[in-house]
């Protein structure tokens, strides 16, 4: 047995901000992947993968006897190909905010959900908010509290642009341009992140009525502006609000940014040949990185693997 693929997701802009009404955008990374399995001598890393399905299984339990009118499921077939071993073989890293939980989410519903709303459908605004919903209460397993937007974007396997949280679409997103100079690349911190304790500063820091003001006049302005131009192919103000961006999260948002990369990220805003930005909730995983000169980033972040995401 050996189910379809469903790929990691990088949320370009939005992290944090979707939380309190930003924009958003979302791509498809098809660098990393995950699929259902099932196979005759498992490794310890399937064993401890179906383990986590058992306790997951007991979770869309208790979901569907809450919540039978948002989503059910094929239990006992599902319950069956967990006693017998099935697992998720992935590729995608844990804790590195390119949504390893939420492409489990999305390959258990494509498998056992019972009415489901599939990807050839015409997807409309309700549809698309149906499944972000199904997908939040399912992946709040994982973290706590889930936008559902990681699986909604392994799921369909499209970019998706978030005006608010009650409107989302699905958008193309400028073709790349492989010759380009211009790139965004994910920077590997070597640090798991863990997105609770992270989303739980963020929830502590809401309170301080400053911080709220900072998000609302500047970092939700900017991301806003940055999902824009980068639709709208407009790279110059793109970097400019990038910028502008990685400087806000530097300051206000340091204890999501790994101690030891305070000062390179400090250095990208200083010498321009790149700008950082959380990926995902941050703590650890990837770091985001914006450069209108690869090679030069390169140069600059030489001691860093980086990982080219697009290329314009």
């Amino acid at each position: 047995m050996k189910g379809p693929l469903f790929y990691s997701k990088i949320l370009l802009f939005g992290e944090y901000g979707i939380i309190r009404d930003s924009k958003g955008l979302s791509i498809p990374y098809n660098f990393y992947n995950g699929a259902l399995k099932k196979e005759e001598n498992p490794s310890d890393e399937a064993i401890k993968s179906n383990g986590n399905l058992k306790r997951f299984l007991v979770y869309l339990e208790t979901l569907q006897n809450e919540q039978s009118d948002l989503v059910t499921f094929d239990l006992v077939t599902l319950k069956n190909d967990i006693e017998t071993g099935m697992y998720f073989d992935s590729s995608i890293p844990q804790g590195y905010g390119v949504g390893s939980s939420g492409a489990l989410v999305a390959a258990i519903y494509d498998k056992y959900a019972q009415n489901k709303i599939t990807v050839l459908e015409n997807l409309t605004r309700e549809k698309l908010l149906q499944l972000k919903n199904i997908f939040s209460q399912m992946e709040s397993f994982f973290h706590g509290k889930s936008s559902g937007l990681d699986p909604l974007n392994s799921y369909l396997s499209i970019p998706i642009l978030i005006n608010s949280k009650d409107n989302i679409q699905a958008t193309g997103i400028p073709n790349q341009s492989f010759d380009g100079k211009g790139a965004v690349f994910l920077l590997d911190s070597g640090i798991v992140g863990e997105t609770a304790p992270m989303v739980n500063i963020f929830m502590e820091n809401l309170k301080d009525k400053g911080f709220r003001a900072m998000l609302k006049n500047q970092f939700v302005k900017h991301t806003d502006a940055c999902v824009e131009n980068f639709l709208g192919g407009d790279m110059k103000s793109l970097f400019m609000n990038t910028k502008k961006l990685s400087k806000v999260v530097l300051n206000n948002f340091k204890p999501m940014i790994p101690e030891q990369f305070h000062g390179i990220w400090q250095q990208g805003i200083d010498s321009n040949d790149y700008y950082l930005k959380l990926c995902g909730s941050g703590g650890g995983g990837y770091i985001l990185g914006f450069t209108e000169d690869l090679e030069r980033a390169k140069l600059s972040l030489k001691d860093y693997k980086l990982e080219v995401v697009y290329q314009f």
